[in-house]
């Protein structure tokens, strides 16, 4: 879809001639999440709906079918190499999900965070309702400078867990009375807990202080990231804590505070560039206005970060 454009369609195979319902399903769905096989139960006779919202960074589908597995084979995974992540969250039934040599059973209160660059399994039958949101796999390789290892059966009842439940279920029903900015920018925070639950920082037994020291810190980098003389050294001063221990509430995220403080000047320029009361702003403003020393030194970050120069986003949003 064209960049900075925010859409929501839905799809039934209600709307297909009956001979042709899994042709439908499998072209819509394939379309929308990766190169993979679908097995029906019972061809003949199969029904599928779903509703898609999405950007060019993120998208969610909500949707519901007859028994069907999907499998993405090792030929496929070379054929079509597809290295980002699906975040599987069932509403209603179950879903049962084999990859990496796991299988694993998600039920109403449960979530799985999968990638599509490797082999899976994915099963359910007619009792299913589910979310599978899609996440570019920077979006998380990125902030957390690493792979993010797979997270099967994460609890979504309780704590951290239950809200990013509650997120994703208000995207779903919130999803047309969304613009691209909001759904984007709720996506991010989404993104952000799920690194957080990933990881294990939502463990009972943490360090409650690093705990809150990372919390702290990411809400001053994210009211302060267009100060051009914020750094480490600075918020350490502010907050009243040691650089040091804001390094080590950081690194048990992943992340550094030069790292964290570029991820959210470049949120920040990537939301004002589809904002249209910001249109008027030149890159170079844009640059200096998000914290930037020059608009080449935002250019490279921000390309490398999402694949497109600001320019390009620019334009290709209108």
């Amino acid at each position: 879809m064209p960049a900075g454009t925010y859409v929501v369609e839905s799809r039934t195979t209600g709307a297909a001639d009956p001979r042709e319902r899994t042709d439908f399903w499998s072209e819509h769905v394939g379309a929308y999440q990766t190169s993979m096989e679908f097995r029906y139960a019972s061809p003949e006779t199969f029904r599928g709906e779903l509703t898609r919202q999405g950007t060019d960074t993120y998208q969610l589908v909500d949707w519901r079918s007859d028994r069907i597995e999907y499998v993405r084979t090792p030929r496929q995974v070379r054929r079509a190499p597809d290295p980002d992540y699906r975040f599987l969250l069932p509403l209603s039934g179950e879903l049962v999900l084999r990859q990496d040599g796991r299988e694993t059973r998600l039920t109403p209160g449960a979530g799985s965070l999968m990638t599509l660059g490797e082999p899976f399994r994915l099963l359910h039958d007619a009792s299913l309702r589910g979310i599978i949101f899609s996440i570019p796999a920077r979006e998380i390789d990125g902030p957390l400078n690493r792979k993010s290892p797979l997270a099967t059966g994460l609890d979504l009842t309780t704590g951290l867990g239950l809200v990013v439940h509650s997120m994703l279920r208000s995207l779903a029903d919130e999803r047309d009375r969304l613009t691209t900015t909001e759904f984007d920018a709720v996506s991010d925070r989404v993104v952000e807990l799920l690194c957080m639950l990933a990881s294990g920082d939502d463990r009972p037994d943490a360090p409650s202080h690093l705990t809150e020291v990372e919390a702290v810190v990411r809400r001053h980098v994210r009211e302060h990231a267009a100060d051009p003389g914020l750094t480490g050294t600075s918020m350490a001063r502010a907050l009243g804590w040691s650089l040091r221990q804001i390094q080590l509430a950081l690194q048990r995220v992943g992340t550094t505070p030069r790292e964290l403080i570029r991820e959210e000047r470049l949120r920040l320029v990537r939301d004002r560039l589809r904002c249209g009361e910001c249109e008027h702003m030149t890159i170079t403003d844009l640059a200096y206005a998000s914290g930037f020393s020059s608009a080449s030194a935002l250019s490279t970050a921000f390309k490398a970060r999402f694949g497109v120069s600001p320019r390009e986003m620019r334009h290709g949003g209108r």
